[in-house]
């Protein structure tokens, strides 16, 4: 385990206490936390906290959640309860979080303790960081037929395109493109969530989007891409020009393509940076060799500027939309895309989520 900052009380090698009458599972996580010592019994109840936590001579009055695990979804409900009760600093204690859960929590000053030795907690005087080196098995939450990916993923985004809309079940199937089970059990996930709340009953049941954020992060979260990816390169003198003679070549063709990455990006969102690699999402059924003939580039595993992707599903595709006579993924696939890109992935992302997205 490495201890990235783990300030105040511990470098005078005291401990940073917590006293609470807290249920077993979340004592268990606290014993477990290098620097933190937990006293079962305590005068919080009294003080109407549910724990204190000592360090120094300081005691600060905390209120505490325990979850089993934690991922963005429950990160984003703990963000609004503590924001609707902010006299007490809130701390989780879980068993397990998400990389993206533990960002969520950090950025909105929620301090959180987990099974497998992360911790971030911030109080006046203290500031206590721990990164674990294990993973929670059970991390994420929800059951693995559910998970927001491949065809779970595009009824996510088709939830996020028309936030203000009523789904029925068999609308959400439709629009998706996916089965009606599927569906349905997105749809009961995300309620379980409290990313969607359920309206009327039987066959008029309907169920809103009412934290598109949530949702957002959630999906980034639980995304994965199951590709195949085709590189090669293609002459041009810029990469706004390749991306062009891409895109206005396998239109012409008649091929189905979505542009990605920062080649969409920069069609979307302008961002200052250079864009090396033009990705596009292709149909799955093409075969590759049509794609260097109707591109007339070349194939190439070193040096290239080209980047063909695949999926059984063709998800990168749903929804895709036209600027400036190129087609692009759609905004929420083009964030989750910038994300995975390890070249300013990130920074990109969040310019887009900023000027775009709104949320």
């Amino acid at each position: 385990m490495d201890c990235a900052i783990f300030t105040c009380a511990v470098k005078k090698r005291e401990l940073v206490k917590i006293e609470g009458e807290l249920e077993a599972r979340a004592l268990d996580v606290l014993r477990r936390t290098p620097g933190v010592t937990v006293q079962a019994r305590s005068q919080a109840a009294e003080q109407g906290v549910d724990a204190v936590v000592s360090y120094r001579d300081a005691r600060t009055p905390v209120a505490v959640e325990f979850k089993r695990n934690a991922n963005a979804a429950m990160a984003w409900h703990l963000v609004q309860h503590a924001q609707a009760r902010p006299q007490w600093p809130l701390l989780l204690i879980a068993g397990g979080t998400t990389a993206e859960a533990r960002r969520i929590l950090e950025d909105h000053g929620v301090g959180v303790i987990d099974g497998v030795g992360n911790a971030h907690l911030e109080l006046p005087g203290l500031l206590l960081h721990l990164e674990g080196k294990g993973r929670a098995r059970a991390a994420q939450t929800g059951d693995r037929r559910t998970r927001l990916a491949g065809k779970a993923g595009v009824a996510a985004q088709a939830l996020l395109l028309d936030p203000e809309r009523a789904w029925r079940v068999q609308d959400l199937a439709q629009v998706a493109k996916a089965s009606v089970g599927l569906a349905h059990q997105v749809l009961a996930r995300l309620e379980k969530e409290a990313v969607v709340v359920s309206e009327g009953a039987g066959p008029q049941r309907r169920r809103r989007l009412v934290n598109p954020t949530a949702l957002l992060d959630l999906w980034a979260e639980e995304h994965r891409d199951r590709s195949t990816q085709h590189s090669g390169h293609l002459l041009a003198q810029t990469d706004e020009q390749l991306a062009r003679l891409v895109g206005t070549r396998l239109g012409q063709a008649e091929v189905d393509y979505a542009l990605t990455g920062a080649a969409g990006a920069r069609l979307v969102a302008p961002f200052v940076t250079a864009v090396p690699v033009i990705t596009a999402w292709v149909p799955a059924t093409l075969d590759p060799r049509a794609l260097w003939e109707v591109t007339q580039a070349r194939p190439a595993t070193d040096g290239h500027n080209v980047v063909f992707r695949q999926t059984d599903n063709d998800a990168g595709l749903a929804f895709h939309r036209q600027y400036d006579e190129l087609w692009v993924v759609n905004v929420f696939r083009l964030y989750v895309d910038l994300l995975a890109d390890p070249r300013r992935g990130r920074e990109q992302a969040d310019n887009l989520r900023r000027e775009v997205i709104g949320f």
